[in-house]
C-alpha cells in the first residue's frame, strides 16, 4: 500500500502522518509512506486544502486531519 501525505509540513500534516503510522502498525499493514511538500505537486493531485492523503494513486482525503475510523477504512479496502 502506497500512501502519500500532501502538505507543506504544518502541524495537521505531521499529525496525519503520525495517525496513519499508528493505524498501519496496529493493523500490521505494510505501507510505503511519503510526504509531498511541493505546492505544484499537491495541486497536481487536485488538492486545494491540506493535508491531503493519496492511497495507491487515489486522493482519499483533503483538508484537516482525518478521523481515525476513516483512516482504518483505508486499510480495510
Amino acid at each position: 500500500m502506497d500512501i502519500k501525505v500532501l502538505g507543506t509540513g504544518c502541524a495537521n500534516c505531521r499529525n496525519t502522518i503520525a495517525l496513519i503510522q499508528q493505524v498501519a502498525q496496529a493493523r500490521g499493514a505494510a505501507i510505503t509512506l511519503s510526504k509531498v511538500e511541493e505546492m505544484r505537486d499537491i495541486v497536481g493531485y487536485g488538492v486545494m486544502a491540506t493535508p491531503g492523503v493519496v492511497v495507491d494513486g487515489k486522493v482519499v482525503h483533503s483538508g484537516g486531519v482525518p478521523a481515525r475510523d476513516k483512516v482504518e477504512q483505508w486499510f480495510q479496502a
